[in-house]
Protein backbone atom coordinates (compact mmCIF):
# COMPACT_ATOMS: atom_id res chain seq x y z
CA UNK A 1 0.00 0.00 0.00
CA UNK A 2 1.28 3.42 -0.89
CA UNK A 3 0.66 6.62 1.00
CA UNK A 4 0.38 10.14 -0.33
CA UNK A 5 -0.52 13.58 0.92
CA UNK A 6 -3.97 13.24 -0.66
CA UNK A 7 -6.48 10.45 -1.09
CA UNK A 8 -5.40 6.95 -1.94
CA UNK A 9 -7.62 3.93 -2.51
CA UNK A 10 -6.09 0.47 -2.56
CA UNK A 11 -8.47 -2.10 -4.01
CA UNK A 12 -8.50 -5.87 -3.88
CA UNK A 13 -11.02 -7.66 -6.08
CA UNK A 14 -12.08 -11.23 -5.42
CA UNK A 15 -14.90 -13.36 -6.79
CA UNK A 16 -18.14 -11.47 -6.46
CA UNK A 17 -19.46 -12.72 -3.13
CA UNK A 18 -22.07 -11.52 -0.67
CA UNK A 19 -22.49 -11.83 3.07
CA UNK A 20 -25.28 -10.80 5.41
CA UNK A 21 -24.26 -7.82 7.53
CA UNK A 22 -25.12 -9.55 10.81
CA UNK A 23 -23.17 -12.63 9.81
CA UNK A 24 -20.20 -10.41 9.02
CA UNK A 25 -20.55 -8.68 12.39
CA UNK A 26 -20.75 -11.99 14.27
CA UNK A 27 -17.59 -13.21 12.53
CA UNK A 28 -15.69 -10.01 13.36
CA UNK A 29 -16.93 -9.94 16.94
CA UNK A 30 -15.72 -13.49 17.50
CA UNK A 31 -12.41 -12.93 15.70
CA UNK A 32 -11.63 -9.77 17.69
CA UNK A 33 -12.97 -11.06 21.03
CA UNK A 34 -15.18 -7.99 21.40
CA UNK A 35 -16.80 -9.19 24.63
CA UNK A 36 -13.44 -9.00 26.42
CA UNK A 37 -13.27 -5.20 26.15
CA UNK A 38 -14.91 -2.39 28.11
CA UNK A 39 -14.64 0.19 25.37
CA UNK A 40 -15.47 3.87 24.92
CA UNK A 41 -17.89 3.13 22.07
CA UNK A 42 -20.01 0.25 20.73
CA UNK A 43 -18.03 -2.25 18.65
CA UNK A 44 -19.61 -3.92 15.63
CA UNK A 45 -22.49 -2.60 13.55
CA UNK A 46 -23.15 1.02 14.48
CA UNK A 47 -25.39 1.87 11.51
CA UNK A 48 -27.53 -0.77 9.78
CA UNK A 49 -28.43 0.75 6.42
CA UNK A 50 -28.22 -2.36 4.25
CA UNK A 51 -28.15 -6.07 5.10
CA UNK A 52 -26.27 -7.35 2.05
CA UNK A 53 -22.53 -6.65 1.80
CA UNK A 54 -20.70 -7.17 -1.47
CA UNK A 55 -18.43 -4.12 -1.54
CA UNK A 56 -16.60 -3.20 1.67
CA UNK A 57 -14.60 0.00 2.07
CA UNK A 58 -12.19 0.61 4.93
CA UNK A 59 -10.85 3.76 6.51
CA UNK A 60 -9.47 4.98 9.81
CA UNK A 61 -12.30 7.39 10.72
CA UNK A 62 -15.93 7.53 9.55
CA UNK A 63 -15.66 11.14 8.40
CA UNK A 64 -17.89 12.85 5.85
CA UNK A 65 -15.13 12.54 3.25
CA UNK A 66 -14.93 8.78 3.80
CA UNK A 67 -18.71 8.44 3.50
CA UNK A 68 -18.64 10.36 0.21
CA UNK A 69 -15.83 8.15 -1.07
CA UNK A 70 -17.84 5.05 -0.10
CA UNK A 71 -20.86 6.42 -1.97
CA UNK A 72 -18.81 7.12 -5.08
CA UNK A 73 -17.30 3.62 -5.02
CA UNK A 74 -20.68 1.98 -4.45
CA UNK A 75 -19.81 0.45 -1.08
CA UNK A 76 -22.43 -1.47 0.87
CA UNK A 77 -20.58 -1.08 4.16
CA UNK A 78 -17.75 0.86 5.79
CA UNK A 79 -15.23 -0.73 8.15
CA UNK A 80 -13.46 1.78 10.42
CA UNK A 81 -11.44 2.10 13.62
CA UNK A 82 -13.08 5.35 14.73
CA UNK A 83 -16.86 5.27 14.45
CA UNK A 84 -19.57 7.09 16.41
CA UNK A 85 -21.46 7.09 19.74
CA UNK A 86 -18.50 7.68 22.06
CA UNK A 87 -19.07 7.80 25.81
CA UNK A 88 -19.72 11.34 26.99
CA UNK A 89 -20.70 12.81 23.63
CA UNK A 90 -24.13 14.25 22.88
CA UNK A 91 -26.56 11.51 21.83
CA UNK A 92 -28.68 13.56 19.41
CA UNK A 93 -28.21 12.91 15.70
CA UNK A 94 -27.80 16.54 14.70
CA UNK A 95 -25.08 18.72 13.26
CA UNK A 96 -22.03 16.88 11.91
CA UNK A 97 -23.04 13.50 13.35
CA UNK A 98 -26.57 13.86 11.99
CA UNK A 99 -25.25 14.65 8.51
CA UNK A 100 -22.88 11.68 8.59
CA UNK A 101 -25.42 9.14 9.81
CA UNK A 102 -28.08 10.56 7.49
CA UNK A 103 -25.73 10.14 4.54
CA UNK A 104 -25.09 6.51 5.43
CA UNK A 105 -28.82 5.77 5.49
CA UNK A 106 -29.56 7.71 2.31
CA UNK A 107 -26.98 5.75 0.36
CA UNK A 108 -27.57 2.39 2.00
CA UNK A 109 -24.08 2.16 3.53
CA UNK A 110 -23.80 0.30 6.82
CA UNK A 111 -21.07 1.10 9.32
CA UNK A 112 -18.95 -1.34 11.33
CA UNK A 113 -16.46 0.06 13.82
CA UNK A 114 -13.88 -1.71 15.98
CA UNK A 115 -11.86 0.32 18.45
CA UNK A 116 -9.91 -1.32 21.31
CA UNK A 117 -10.44 -4.86 19.95
CA UNK A 118 -8.69 -3.77 16.77
CA UNK A 119 -5.85 -2.14 18.71
CA UNK A 120 -5.21 -5.30 20.68
CA UNK A 121 -5.65 -8.16 18.21
CA UNK A 122 -2.47 -10.29 17.98
CA UNK A 123 -2.67 -10.64 14.18
CA UNK A 124 -4.79 -7.86 12.67
CA UNK A 125 -4.40 -5.30 15.45
CA UNK A 126 -2.93 -1.83 15.00
CA UNK A 127 -0.06 -2.55 17.38
CA UNK A 128 0.89 -5.82 15.68
CA UNK A 129 0.64 -4.30 12.23
CA UNK A 130 2.73 -1.26 13.19
CA UNK A 131 5.41 -3.58 14.58
CA UNK A 132 5.57 -5.42 11.27
CA UNK A 133 6.05 -2.20 9.34
CA UNK A 134 8.75 -1.03 11.72
CA UNK A 135 10.54 -4.37 11.53
CA UNK A 136 10.27 -5.16 15.24
CA UNK A 137 10.91 -8.90 15.46
CA UNK A 138 9.63 -10.65 18.57
CA UNK A 139 7.02 -7.98 19.23
CA UNK A 140 4.63 -8.86 22.04
CA UNK A 141 1.96 -7.29 24.19
CA UNK A 142 2.93 -6.44 27.76
CA UNK A 143 0.71 -6.65 30.84
CA UNK A 144 0.72 -2.86 31.04
CA UNK A 145 -2.23 -0.71 29.92
CA UNK A 146 -4.52 -3.71 29.73
CA UNK A 147 -2.29 -5.39 27.17
CA UNK A 148 -2.38 -2.43 24.79
CA UNK A 149 1.26 -1.45 25.36
CA UNK A 150 3.60 -3.56 23.20
CA UNK A 151 7.36 -3.99 23.33
CA UNK A 152 10.27 -5.54 21.44
CA UNK A 153 13.98 -6.01 21.95
CA UNK A 154 15.84 -4.79 18.89
CA UNK A 155 18.08 -7.33 17.17
CA UNK A 156 20.91 -4.78 17.27
CA UNK A 157 21.10 -1.55 19.28
CA UNK A 158 20.37 1.58 17.23
CA UNK A 159 20.55 5.30 17.83
CA UNK A 160 17.46 7.40 18.44
CA UNK A 161 18.14 9.10 15.10
CA UNK A 162 18.07 5.74 13.35
CA UNK A 163 14.77 4.86 14.98
CA UNK A 164 13.31 8.19 13.90
CA UNK A 165 14.38 7.53 10.32
CA UNK A 166 12.91 4.03 10.46
CA UNK A 167 9.57 5.43 11.60
CA UNK A 168 9.64 8.09 8.88
CA UNK A 169 10.41 5.50 6.22
CA UNK A 170 7.59 3.21 7.33
CA UNK A 171 4.90 5.87 7.80
CA UNK A 172 5.92 8.44 5.18
CA UNK A 173 6.11 11.21 7.78
CA UNK A 174 8.81 12.30 10.22
CA UNK A 175 7.89 11.74 13.87
CA UNK A 176 8.18 14.42 16.53
CA UNK A 177 11.03 13.22 18.75
CA UNK A 178 11.46 14.23 22.38
CA UNK A 179 15.02 13.06 23.10
CA UNK A 180 16.44 11.43 26.21
CA UNK A 181 20.00 10.98 27.40
CA UNK A 182 20.19 7.22 26.96
CA UNK A 183 21.85 5.87 23.80
CA UNK A 184 21.79 3.47 22.03
CA UNK A 185 18.28 2.00 22.08
CA UNK A 186 17.69 -1.68 22.80
CA UNK A 187 14.16 -1.94 24.21
CA UNK A 188 11.32 -0.15 22.40
CA UNK A 189 7.64 0.09 23.31
CA UNK A 190 4.63 1.43 21.45
CA UNK A 191 0.87 1.89 21.47
CA UNK A 192 -0.86 3.44 18.49
CA UNK A 193 -3.20 6.43 18.45
CA UNK A 194 -3.72 8.70 21.46
CA UNK A 195 -1.74 6.58 23.93
CA UNK A 196 0.83 9.15 25.01
CA UNK A 197 -0.40 8.72 28.58
CA UNK A 198 1.18 5.26 28.69
CA UNK A 199 4.67 6.76 28.69
CA UNK A 200 5.08 6.32 32.45
CA UNK A 201 4.19 2.64 32.19
CA UNK A 202 6.68 2.30 29.33
CA UNK A 203 9.38 3.84 31.54
CA UNK A 204 8.49 1.49 34.40
CA UNK A 205 9.14 -1.44 32.03
CA UNK A 206 12.67 -0.12 31.51
CA UNK A 207 12.12 0.72 27.83
CA UNK A 208 14.53 3.07 26.08
CA UNK A 209 11.91 4.56 23.76
CA UNK A 210 8.14 4.78 23.47
CA UNK A 211 6.21 5.36 20.23
CA UNK A 212 2.62 6.53 19.98
CA UNK A 213 0.47 8.67 17.74
CA UNK A 214 -0.25 11.94 19.52
CA UNK A 215 1.57 14.17 21.98
CA UNK A 216 0.32 16.45 24.75
CA UNK A 217 2.08 19.36 26.41
CA UNK A 218 2.76 17.41 29.58
CA UNK A 219 4.17 14.43 27.63
CA UNK A 220 7.25 16.49 26.80
CA UNK A 221 8.04 17.06 30.46
CA UNK A 222 7.37 13.43 31.37
CA UNK A 223 9.67 12.14 28.63
CA UNK A 224 12.49 14.40 29.79
CA UNK A 225 12.05 13.61 33.47
CA UNK A 226 11.66 9.87 32.88
CA UNK A 227 14.67 9.87 30.53
CA UNK A 228 12.83 7.94 27.82
CA UNK A 229 12.78 8.83 24.12
CA UNK A 230 9.28 9.68 22.93
CA UNK A 231 8.25 9.55 19.28
CA UNK A 232 4.92 11.06 18.27
CA UNK A 233 4.32 9.40 14.90
CA UNK A 234 0.74 10.49 14.18
CA UNK A 235 -2.61 9.15 15.34
CA UNK A 236 -3.89 8.46 11.83
CA UNK A 237 -0.53 7.25 10.53
CA UNK A 238 -0.06 4.66 13.28
CA UNK A 239 -3.63 3.36 13.01
CA UNK A 240 -4.00 2.79 9.28
CA UNK A 241 -2.88 -0.79 9.29
CA UNK A 242 -5.32 -2.66 11.52
CA UNK A 243 -8.28 -1.82 9.28
CA UNK A 244 -6.22 -2.76 6.22
CA UNK A 245 -5.30 -6.15 7.67
CA UNK A 246 -8.81 -6.95 8.91
CA UNK A 247 -10.49 -5.74 5.72
CA UNK A 248 -8.21 -7.78 3.47
CA UNK A 249 -8.87 -10.83 5.64
CA UNK A 250 -12.65 -10.36 5.35
CA UNK A 251 -12.43 -9.83 1.60
CA UNK A 252 -10.51 -13.07 1.15
CA UNK A 253 -12.70 -14.99 3.59
CA UNK A 254 -16.02 -13.97 2.03
CA UNK A 255 -15.03 -13.09 -1.58
CA UNK A 256 -15.88 -9.42 -1.17
CA UNK A 257 -14.69 -6.43 -3.13
CA UNK A 258 -12.45 -4.41 -0.82
CA UNK A 259 -11.05 -0.90 -0.94
CA UNK A 260 -9.05 0.96 1.70
CA UNK A 261 -9.35 4.73 1.42
CA UNK A 262 -6.42 6.57 2.96
CA UNK A 263 -7.56 10.12 3.66
CA UNK A 264 -4.66 12.32 4.67
CA UNK A 265 -4.66 13.51 8.27
CA UNK A 266 -1.65 15.37 9.72
CA UNK A 267 -2.51 14.48 13.33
Amino acid sequence: MTHSSGENCTEARYNRGMIDLMTLEAYCNNLLCVEAFDDYCPNGVQVEASREVRKLMGGVTASQALIEAAEAWGADALLVHHGYFWKGEAAALRGVKGQRVGGLFRHGISLLAYHLPLDAHPVHGNNRQLAERLGFAGAEATQAAGGLLWQAELESPISSQQLGLRIEGALDRPPLHIPARREPLRQVGWCTGAAQSYIEQAAELGLDAFISGEISEHTVHLARELDIHYFSAGHHATERYGVVSLGQHLAEQFNLEWCFMDLDNPV
